[in-house]
């Protein structure tokens, strides 16, 4: 049989199986169609088959994914909408996520303050002047009920943004479940929970390496068993990027810290293929549009490898990469706001064309401040015009084959793999941040980068070329400055009105736990449903844990 013919037959099996997918979850429409009539095809091949074909790309749907992870992607439904939200108190941001789903938001993403994500409660000395100005103020679990209230939790998929205290805030989400009357088998979201990038890139740890691994792989082992539905990670390179990483530093050093995931797991007795399909990813999209989508391409690729050839993962999901997208907010500028909505728009338009499963795409006032409900809505209406009315969903991978496109996907491939040899001489991502040389890596490249800007040899428009003189300032939005007083009232109320001796109780058992080996996300649970504050259960943990001091 010649390579055309073997083809073919690989072709044709796959197209089968794919129409007996179809015929179980439908395509949105029955034929797709330009603007021209010109029929559009589900996937595209090769006019002469290369011999490496089935190696580096294959079939959508098929190992090793670089075409995508589904065998229609876009065609049966479009990627969820997922627009980041969370500002002042949570009655504020729970308008502001009714608003969103009202204007066709798909899923909810929680930006929490800075207290929350450092594991302070509103009336902590360290809070003081930073409560809900980056997000929102979440104490304890009266404040999650508020977040959420008249929001069905088994009909919306939920992201958090949460590092140290990850686990403290997804006990949280189920704990709000159960009173909604929501198993936890049902709820489908994501939460961060990735404290390697924090060391590396963004800062908001509280606890050393290995406790914070500890909190990590109890919550995969506890979700594999309680919460199927849930990413129990998202693995990330967007702050990555934002601190000043290149693309290719982006997508190395991600992967380098989710095989330290991996193994932490697998150490902790996990089974890969228990925990290896909810593992989530989280990318930045800038403005080097091919460079972004051969970076998304090539993350499948490696991924696949990796899971299948290095670990041994047996089942497909394991070795699919899921992931994110949010449009880089570093890229944005200050200077000419309005100049960042075209930013945002090829930045999200790389990410479709690259595959992503779900989108944030970044408001055009986000340079100056969290972004009014104006700004949001252009942002929202970004994705869905891309979705709606470009046709660039209506088949699957379109730059697949595209010569450009594909040495650059395997280009970025090579260089993430240069990479990662370099991180296991040092002893792995954990061993590689203590010593530093992720940060200095990244420290390089961002001050090379600010250089080309500085020179001129990089043009930012509006910023360092065609600028403005008298440039008006646009309507910003404020957080209330006495929020800071009303969160502690509200907490001096919830002390008062709880039982204060069943609080201690749970916090006895969670002291206990963080002695011993046991899980710990039972006693947290314990402690959110009690209503202990995020700050109570993470000074119990800061006592026997220790802090991280960088």
């Amino acid at each position: 049989m010649s390579k055309e013919e073997e083809f073919r037959k690989l072709y044709e099996e796959w197209r089968r199986k794919t129409e007996e997918l179809i015929a179980k979850f439908p395509e949105r429409k029955e034929v797709f169609v330009t603007s021209s009539g010109i029929p559009v095809e589900r996937l595209y091949l090769p006019e002469q088959l290369d011999d490496q074909y089935m190696e580096r790309l294959g079939f959508p749907g098929q190992y090793p994914f670089t075409r995508g992870i589904h065998p229609t992607m876009y065609r049966a439904r479009q990627w969820t909408m997922r627009q980041y939200a969370g500002f002042g108190s949570a009655e504020e941001t729970n308008k502001r996520f009714h608003y969103l789903l009202r204007q066709g938001q798909t899923g909810l993403s929680v930006a929490f303050d800075l207290p929350t994500q450092i594991g302070y409660d509103s009336d902590d000395p360290m809070a003081r002047g930073e409560v809900g100005k980056v997000g929102v103020a979440i104490d304890s679990l009266e404040d999650m009920e508020t977040l959420f209230e008249g929001i069905p939790l088994d009909q919306v998929s939920t992201s958090m943004t949460i590092n140290a205290p990850a686990a403290i805030l997804l006990a949280m989400y189920i704990a709000v479940a159960e009173k909604q009357g929501v198993p936890a088998e049902k709820l489908s979201g994501t939460i961060q929970n990735d404290i390697l990038k924090e060391y590396i890139a963004r800062g908001t740890y509280i606890f050393p390496p290995q406790p914070s691994m500890r909190l990590i792989t109890d919550i995969f082992a506890y979700c594999s068993r309680h919460v199927p539905k849930w990413n129990t990670i998202s693995i990330s390179g967007y702050h990555i990027r934002e601190a000043g990483a290149t693309a290719v530093q982006e997508l190395a050093f991600m992967m380098a810290n989710a095989i330290s995931y991996v193994e932490a797991a697998l150490e902790a007795g996990l089974e890969i293929d228990q925990f290896a399909p909810r593992l989530a990813f989280f990318f930045n999209a800038h403005n080097n549009f091919f460079e972004e989508i051969a970076k998304f391409r090539a993350a499948r690729r490696i991924w696949a490898k990796l899971m299948k050839e290095r670990f041994g993962a047996k089942k497909e999901k394991s070795w699919m990469l899921r992931f994110h997208t949010q449009t880089g907010g570093s890229t944005l500028t200050a200077q000419q706001p309005d100049n960042n909505i075209v930013r945002v728009t090829i930045q999200a338009l790389s990410a479709v064309l690259g595959g992503t499963q779900s989108l944030h795409t970044n408001s055009k006032d986000e340079a100056l401040a969290l972004p009014t409900e104006e700004s949001a809505r252009i942002a929202l209406r970004t994705q869905q015009i891309i979705a709606y009315e470009s046709g660039v969903g209506d088949t699957v991978d379109p730059l697949g084959g595209s010569y450009y496109v594909e040495a650059l996907t395997d280009k970025i491939e090579q260089e993430v793999y240069r990479y990662l040899d370099k991180i296991e001489q040092l002893g792995g991502a954990v061993k590689a941040i203590e010593q530093g040389y992720m940060q200095r890596e990244i420290h390089k490249a961002a001050y090379e980068a600010q250089q080309r800007i500085e020179s001129g040899e990089d043009i930012i428009v509006g910023l360092n070329k065609f600028q403005i003189d008298d440039e008006p300032q646009p309507e910003i939005l404020r957080v209330d400055p006495k929020l800071g007083e009303k969160q502690k009232e509200k907490l001096n109320h919830l002390r008062a009105r709880r039982d204060s001796a069943k609080v201690e109780q749970a916090l006895s058992r969670l002291r206990a736990a963080a002695r011993g080996t046991e899980n710990l996300i039972p006693p947290i649970l314990d402690a959110d449903r009690a209503y202990a504050t995020i700050g109570e259960i993470c000074n119990v943990l800061r006592e026997e844990f220790g802090e991280y001091r960088g």
